[in-house]
């Protein structure tokens, strides 16, 4: 088979990453994989595992993003794929409209994949018009089925998103030189009660609440310290000030360490004793969530969403009642006076994911 793959970019995200797992899974089996997009620094990785990249402005928002139909069809007809796979909204219009120009029996198949809850209009239901529309989560399949009428639920194919089980280890330490590098950073965090609340800086992950709880934990457990790994946008940093100034206004500066944009997650997830998900908004899928359960770092979360999804099936001691601060103080007590055991994680593998994903190519390609 033939794959062509679509997005934006090949910068970062969780998107990004998936495209390059399915890529390399494809070459692995023997596939010619493609993929287009406006570029970006994962490239070389991606053609360094096998695959073509095909450089095409196909990640703006606007209008003049049009210009690209025909450079598309373009190529859709010059590489003849099998199947064309859209992972996003601009390349899944620019692709709806490249196709109407080429005859139906020339035409490619077309599958989706739904990575997040769009917003609820005509510009993403494209994401729902496709031969299959894959979900990366039951929470996604039922807002497809919801809010996308158009979309017959046979056509919805749910597939998690995977992980690598030997990139997160269960049972993962860091390295000492990782730990001495750390500790000299970080000199706070010294023989510490940890509690990591990752994700970038932006209102909707739930960073109010951890300093809330930090306030009403601190006598109790005066060990205890809370490490935010994640970094700020430029356009956050205002949000960020404020932070630090209530955290400084409730004299918690000690306790609370904010380590910024880290390239080794792994290693701070397997050093926290406890990893919070406090999203206010659900999350499609919770990737880090279930990275940390992977290294054996128990993780609490609130109960919607991918995230419940992941610890109702791997660890339910974890869930929390949405917005329910007093049983989220109390799950959080109940692990700091007596650690819990986060058993080996055979659900959610990235060897799952890219079996599935191949497995429905083929079926959409008989």
């Amino acid at each position: 088979m033939k794959v062509m793959q679509l997005l934006p970019e090949l910068n970062s995200g969780g998107v990004e990453r998936g495209t390059l797992e399915i890529a390399r899974a494809l070459v692995a089996a023997g596939h010619e994989s493609l993929v287009v997009s406006n570029g970006g620094r994962m490239v070389s990785q991606l053609e360094a595992e096998g695959s073509t990249h095909l450089t095409l402005a196909v990640h703006k928002k606007a209008l003049s993003s049009l210009w690209q139909i025909r450079p598309l069809r373009k190529l859709i007809l010059q590489h003849q794929p099998d199947i064309v796979h859209v992972r996003s909204r601009v390349p899944a219009w620019l692709t709806h409209f490249a196709l109407k120009g080429i005859a139906k029996d020339k035409r490619p198949h077309l599958i989706s994949t739904v990575h997040g809850f769009y917003s609820i209009n005509r510009y993403s239901q494209i994401m729902t018009q496709a031969e299959k529309v894959i979900a990366v989560s039951d929470s996604v399949v039922q807002y497809i089925t919801d809010h996308y009428k158009n979309c017959p639920p046979e056509d919805i194919v749910r597939i998690y998103r995977g992980i690598d089980p030997a990139a997160f280890p269960h049972g993962y330490q860091p390295s000492a030189q990782w730990f001495n590098q750390t500790l000299k950073d970080f000199p706070e965090l010294e023989n510490k009660q940890l509690i990591c609340l990752p994700g970038r800086i932006t209102r909707l992950k739930g960073h109010e609440t951890l300093i809330d709880l930090i306030e009403k934990l601190q006598t109790q457990y005066p060990n205890l310290h809370a490490i935010v790994v994640g970094g700020a946008d430029p356009k956050k940093e205002a949000y960020l000030k404020e932070m630090h100034s209530t955290i400084q206004s409730k004299g918690l500066s000690e306790r609370i360490t904010f380590v910024g944009h880290r390239s080794d997650i792994r290693e701070w997830l397997a050093f926290s004793d406890l990893v919070l998900s406090l999203s206010s908004q659900a999350e499609t899928f919770g990737r880090t969530a279930l990275e940390a359960l992977s290294v054996g770092t128990p993780v609490i979360g609130w109960n919607r969403g991918g995230v419940a999804e992941i610890l109702s099936n791997v660890y339910p001691q974890g869930l929390v009642p949405v917005d329910d601060e007093t049983a989220l103080l109390e799950a959080l007590k109940l692990h700091l006076d007596l650690p819990q055991q986060v058993e080996p994680i055979t659900m959610f593998s990235l060897k799952d994911m890219c079996d599935q994903t191949l497995a429905l190519y083929e079926q959409v390609n008989q």
